[in-house]
């Protein structure tokens, strides 16, 4: 060996011992450990956990909540995440993601964050959407990988009211029967473009043969004042505020209206989560006296079907016949949030409803209202149904605990 080159030989060695034993000090990616776990006896699936993204601040401070991974300490599987602002101010105000949890077990999970961009974290085979359609009288249509709705916007009032055709006037909750796990609302709204009525004919995917006319449909409010049931016209304004692989979030407002002699004006915000067959609803009435009940409604259409009320549990449900198959439809609310209820029946179309009357406490109401079809294949009979509703309500009793 040339002696010369003996001491930049001796300064490489150097170098790379000192490199070697930077790398050996280099502290490893945080994680932050923190555990979920469901307090019932009963299996829980497509769970929804909801967490604070402030929890995760020592994280997420330099790289920010977009790049926080949740993973599966015992499986290393990383979850579908979704980020929901639901003040619209800019800034995360839930971290979503979805666990199935058997009864009483406690899962272990790590946040961490990505080292580059994550791929793919926040995407999953399933979905849920929702939207303003302006090309269909302006309706407001929702959906997940179960149960999709619409329900009724200006122009289809605007129609009613100038003797147009192709108008609707309700603020009634429509039925979409779906069932195929993959969005439709687009597919069909086009569908229906090309050739009118399309949605209401079933080629595979399901298809819209639930009327709601001026009834609530499944789970539109009222005022019930006087043995009357009062109600708004169609909403006339939106807010979108969420889409994403996990939930859907939406606002929907109503012009003023007369609860006999009470004015309202009611804002209506509802979320739908992936696996649910239920909707969440959040009403907010404005009134400048106090209002009797906040009154939640599910049409009986020809009376053919079978009611059943839980008040003491906090849910009620209709049982009924549709087109060839069979349809339940259901609401659950806080049982001590029930003033009364009401199997209204009556002889003139549209009329006959089970009534919920709720506490109108805050002038605000909180429920979740939806349905199961049969040939969905979700549901085979009643008691199934029945069995659905009853745990929903027992998890809505008992939420997950998140511990860190």
């Amino acid at each position: 060996m040339n002696p010369q080159k003996r001491p930049i030989m001796r300064k490489l060695a150097t170098g790379i011992l000192a490199l070697s034993v930077l790398i050996s000090c280099e502290q490893p990616a945080p994680v932050l450990e923190f555990s979920v776990k469901n307090p019932l006896n009963s299996d829980r699936f497509s769970e929804t956990i909801s967490i604070n993204p402030e929890k995760f601040a020592s994280l997420t401070a330099t790289s920010g909540m977009e790049k926080l991974l949740i993973t599966d300490k015992a499986s290393g599987d990383t979850l579908v995440t979704q980020l929901v602002d639901n003040d619209v101010d800019g800034t995360p105000d839930e971290l979503l993601f979805q666990l199935n949890l058997k009864g009483g077990e406690a899962r272990q999970l790590l946040a961490r964050i990505a080292e580059s961009d994550p791929v793919g974290k926040t995407e999953g085979e399933r979905t849920t959407f929702s939207r303003f359609v302006p090309e269909r009288t302006d309706d407001y249509a929702w959906e997940n990988d179960r149960v999709a709705f619409r329900t009724y916007g200006p122009d289809a009032q605007r129609r009613i009211e100038e003797n147009v055709p192709g108008g609707t006037l309700s603020s009634g909750m429509d039925a979409w029967l779906k069932r195929v796990e993959y969005p439709i609302i687009d597919k069909w709204y086009k569908n229906n473009e090309e050739k009118e009525g399309a949605y209401h004919i079933d080629t595979g995917e399901g298809y819209d043969p639930y009327h709601v006319g001026p009834s609530r449909g499944v789970g539109g409010t009222g005022i019930w004042v006087n043995d009357s049931l009062y109600t708004s016209k169609n909403f006339t304004a939106y807010k979108t505020i969420a889409t994403g692989p996990l939930r859907t979030v939406f606002e929907l407002e109503y012009a003023a209206w007369n609860a006999d002699s009470i004015q309202v004006k009611e804002t209506k915000r509802i979320s739908l989560d992936l696996g649910s067959n239920l909707s969440r609803f959040e009403s907010v009435f404005e009134s400048g006296e106090a209002l009797p009940n906040i009154t939640i409604g599910l049409m009986l259409h020809e009376k053919e079907g079978e009611v059943r009320s839980e008040k003491g549990k906090g849910w009620f449900r209709y049982w009924e016949p549709m087109d060839g198959s069979e349809l339940g439809v259901g609401m659950i609310i806080a049982p001590e949030s029930v003033l009364d209820y009401k199997d209204h029946r009556v002889d003139y179309k549209d009329g006959s409803q089970l009534l919920i009357m709720a506490d109108p406490k805050d002038n605000k109401v909180v429920y979740y209202a939806g349905f199961g079809w049969k040939k969905s294949g979700q549901f085979t009979n009643a008691g199934e149904w029945d069995a659905y509703l009853e745990h929903f309500a027992e998890k809505i009793a008992n939420p997950v605990k998140v511990q860190f």
